[in-house]
Parts: structure tokens; C-alpha cells; sequence
């Protein structure tokens, strides 16, 4: 039997061939370039060589393409290809969009899922790369979502999670000594955090890419308040939230020197009860004019107090005037916080860095006086008034168990309770901030309200450090309802019985009058 003779390959045949290969080395380059992150020269050479083998196939095959679609089945299959294609394209456009502006809505109250305005500012300023490895077998979702976060805010940022068995040489390059460490690294300077959550990353990226760390120090001797007091009137957490923005802190006697120590680029004097001594005045006062940076928290005169801090002479130098009063807050608006009339509540601030984040929150202040502007006329130095209390608040001599108004003696809100000033010495610029109170920076109080954040608001501003400046992250609120036990009992019983009876009930009636 003689075999048939076979056809040549003809045209069509070599064209869809061509058009196959094409395709297949075009789809081929893609895929390496999206694993390997760049254009290499193999997946070059099979993205150009694979268009021009379909686009060779396209041109042999063109009598043979048009054959085809002129026919009715292929025209219909070809809008519903084409339709499929359209779909298509705009979801990859939709994806693209997305992807390079991305946006995310916290609805949230206390916005505990978006990055406080600290990091924005701190991450969005970065001139140089970031390096965050976490060093772990497993991944952390939550974790790993909080980083891409961080990576939309800079390109600066670079994260990666590496298997320290793997890659044991790279663990040991970080400095990695435990699984599950997140180590942060500019060049030479690394820190490993300590928690995994906003504020230990902040923190970490602030030391690793500051040059130098500032240095706070707080004075003692005067009955101040101390940072390592723990209890309720201390100052252990104002000093733990200034190492966490990478300020260093020590506590200095001004009495045992001959002048301020060098080293202090900011000087604290919270709540003295004692008065300096008339060369520890004049310490401060030089510290001051070689463009030193202080803040003053001087708390009323009362019965617990019987001196002055004795340092009028800076205050008036500085054209600041510190009453000798205490300011009662008749508005009623401390019952927000369970607070008297004695604890002024401030809604009201004064055009300052200091402040400028503050508007819509507010702050209190147990036990404040008034510090104001001693004559408004004066240019210098600049002085701005920070807090400012309610119309209905008003001064008086001292405290009393019943306090009222005297149009003699007192003075009506609104109030100063605070002021920022500044003046040029020399090349340098020096800083002064002063509050009628030290009670709203304590720990019992530094975490209500926004007392927080004005008190390391003016240590930022005094540190000349205005990017830091900013409301920090929030902590969730709660919001468990505590139920008696006769309402967990009548909820149970509405969840067991009355609400399953009331659906079958409804499913009877239904069924009843349809039948």
C-alpha cells in the first residue's frame, strides 16, 4: 500500500508556529523579569527576540487572520474577547492606581491604625536608607502589614525578613542574638527594638539616624520634682518618654558647680519648692545668655510651699511676668476629668510650635498660676502665650475652701498659664519656655488628656527639634460594657429563648398564610 504523500508546510503553518514561540518567549522574559526585579539581558533578549518572532508570525498569517475574523462565530467571539480584555485592563489599571497612590481609611476613633504625625514627619524627612531586618523563621503578619506602612511613607525604607539559620553571616553582621529580633541599621549604627509596634520602631529610626543624641537635664536640690521618683508625683515617665525620642537625661545640683554643665543642651527646673541660691540664679541666667535652652515649671505659692523659686530677675529679663496667684476654673469643664475649680482645663493655645498640634485636644493643669507677657509692647525677646484658659476662670490670692470672684483683688479669664520665648545671643539662638504648673507633667497626670504632648512638644521645640514635634500614638480605648447580673441574665435569656421563639413564630405565620 503506497503511504500518502504528505503536504508541505505551507504559510499558515510556519506563521502560527512563529506566533507560538513568540508568545511563549514573550511571556517567558516577563516572568524573570518579575522574579528577578530588573531587566537582565537573557529575559532582553527573550521579551524583544519573542516580538519579533509574533510579530513575523502575525504578518505571514494575515490572510489567513482576516479569513478568520470575517467570519460571523469569530466576530462574536471576538467582542467577547474583547470585552474579557477591556475587564481585564481596567482592573490592572484600577491595581496600578492603587498601588502607586495607596490609601487606607481608619475609622478608628483614637486612629489606633494609622502612623501618628511624628512618624510621617520623622519617616517622610529621611535623606538616607533605613535598613529594618527582622530576623525569624516564621513570618508576622501584623508586623509585616505595620512595615509596608512605613515603606509607603519613604522609599528610604527597607525591610526584610531573614531566616538567621539561612543566613547565619547576616545575623551576625546586625548583631542578632535572639529569634524573632527586629534590628534597625543606618550604616554602623544599629539599634534592636524593644517591642514591635509603632513607637518602638519610631524610636529606634530616630537614634539610628541621629547624629548625636541631645542631652536633658533636670535640676535638683529645690524640692523638684525627680525622674526617678516612680510614684504618683514623679517624673519617671516624662523620662521615659524622652529616651524613647532619643534624648538622653541626667539630673545635675547646680549648687555643687560653678556654672551649668556643657553638656546640657536643655535644662528642666520642674516644680522647684525651695528657693535657688542667688549664684545658681546667675548660673541659669548665663546658661541663657550663651544661648542655652531652659524650661521652667513653677508651681503656685501654698501652704505646702511658703518660698519662691527666686528666679524673678530671669523672668523679668525675659519680659515675663509670673503671677503670684492661683487660678480657679469656674466654667465647670473640668468635670470632664473629675477635676475642681482648682484644676484649670486649657482649650485655648497660642500660635507656637509648641501648641500648633494641640488645637481640638486639651490639656489640664492641677494647681496652676498665671505666666503672661509683662509688657505686650516690647519686641524683645519674642514671647508667646501657649495656654490659655476659659473667660469664666479667674485669679486669686491663695486657696481657700470657698473661693469666689473679687473684681478688687482678681483677675478674669482668659488666662495665660504659660509662654514660649526666644531671642538671638550671639550666633546662637536661646530658648525659654515657662509654666504656672508641674503637676501636669507628673505621672499621674502626663498621661491624661494632651499633657503629654505639650510637655514633650516644648522639649522638642527647646531642642530646636521641630519635626518631632506632634501628637503621639494613642492607646485603645475601653470600651467593655460591665453588665449585673440581672442584666447578664435577661441577656441570656433574650438570646436563648425569646429571639429563636420570635424567628420560629414569625416562620410559622409565614408558612400559615401561604399554605
Amino acid at each position: 500500500m503506497t503511504p500518502a504523500p504528505q503536504k508541505p508546510v505551507g504559510r499558515a503553518s510556519w506563521a502560527e508556529l512563529a506566533a507560538t514561540i513568540g508568545a511563549a518567549c514573550l511571556v517567558a522574559g516577563y516572568l524573570r523579569y518579575t522574579i528577578q526585579g530588573e531587566w537582565m539581558r537573557t529575559s532582553e533578549i527573550l521579551a524583544i527576540g519573542g516580538g519579533v518572532l509574533l510579530l513575523a508570525g502575525i504578518a505571514l498569517g494575515f490572510r489567513e487572520i482576516g479569513a478568520f475574523f470575517s467570519r460571523r462565530s469569530s466576530r462574536l467571539g471576538t467582542n467577547a474577547t474583547i470585552l474579557g480584555l477591556a475587564v481585564l485592563a481596567i482592573l490592572v489599571i484600577a491595581n496600578f492606581v492603587g498601588y502607586r497612590h495607596h490609601k487606607r481609611f481608619d475609622l478608628t476613633s483614637e486612629k489606633l491604625f494609622t502612623l501618628s504625625d511624628q512618624t510621617r514627619k520623622i519617616v517622610g524627612g529621611l535623606k538616607q536608607d533605613v535598613n529594618i531586618v527582622r530576623f525569624s523563621k516564621t513570618p508576622d503578619e501584623q508586623f509585616d502589614d505595620l512595615m509596608t506602612e512605613y515603606k509607603n511613607l519613604s522609599s528610604h525604607i527597607k525591610f526584610q525578613n531573614v531566616d538567621p539559620q539561612e543566613k547565619p553571616d547576616v545575623a551576625r553582621d546586625y548583631g542578632a542574638t535572639h529569634m524573632g529580633d527586629v534590628i534597625v541599621a543606618v550604616g554602623p549604627r544599629k539599634e534592636t527594638l524593644q517591642g514591635n509596634n509603632e513607637e518602638a520602631v519610631t524610636t529606634a529610626i530616630l537614634k539610628v539616624t541621629r547624629q548625636q543624641s541631645k542631652m536633658v537635664c533636670f535640676v535638683s536640690g529645690h524640692g523638684e520634682r525627680s525622674i526617678m521618683d516612680d510614684g504618683a508625683q514623679g517624673y519617671t515617665q516624662a523620662d521615659q518618654g524622652l529616651k524613647k525620642e532619643a534624648f538622653d537625661t541626667k539630673t545635675i545640683n547646680l549648687a555643687s558647680g560653678t556654672e551649668v554643665p556643657s553638656d546640657c543642651d536643655i535644662l528642666v527646673i520642674p516644680g522647684p519648692t525651695q528657693a535657688f541660691f542667688p549664684q545658681e540664679t546667675a548660673m541659669v541666667s548665663k546658661y541663657l545668655d550663651n544661648g542655652g535652652k531652659v524650661l521652667v515649671e513653677i508651681d503656685p505659692i501654698t501652704e505646702d510651699k511658703q518660698s519662691d523659686s527666686n528666679l524673678d530677675s530671669i523672668f523679668q529679663q525675659w519680659n515675663i511676668n509670673v503671677g503670684k496667684n492661683i487660678v480657679i476654673d469656674s466654667s465647670g469643664m473640668g468635670r470632664l476629668l473629675g477635676a475642681g475649680p482648682a484644676i484649670p482645663l486649657v482649650l485655648t493655645y497660642g500660635d507656637s510650635p509648641i501648641t500648633k498640634t494641640l488645637e481640638r485636644t486639651m490639656t489640664f493643669f492641677p494647681l496652676a498660676r498665671t505666666v503672661s507677657i509683662a509688657d505686650k509692647s516690647k519686641t524683645e525677646p519674642q514671647v508667646t502665650e501657649l495656654l490659655m484658659t476659659s473667660s469664666q476662670s479667674f485669679t486669686t490670692p491663695k486657696l481657700e475652701h470657698t473661693v469666689s470672684y473679687n473684681p478688687k483683688t482678681d483677675t478674669m479669664g482668659p488666662l495665660s498659664l504659660g509662654v514660649a520665648a526666644s531671642r538671638d545671643s550671639g550666633t546662637k539662638s536661646a530658648r525659654l519656655v515657662v509654666i504656672g504648673d508641674s503637676d501636669f507633667a507628673s505621672n499621674q497626670a502626663i498621661g491624661q488628656a494632651s499633657n503629654g504632648d505639650l510637655f514633650f512638644n516644648a522639649i522638642d521645640w527647646l531642642a530646636q527639634d521641630e519635626n518631632l514635634i506632634s501628637i503621639r500614638p494613642k492607646s485603645a480605648t475601653n470600651r467593655r460594657i460591665a453588665l449585673t447580673q440581672g442584666q447578664a441574665v435577661g441577656l441570656a435569656w433574650f438570646e436563648l429563648l425569646l429571639l429563636p421563639g420570635f424567628v420560629i413564630i414569625l416562620g410559622i405565620t409565614i408558612w400559615w398564610k401561604r399554605r
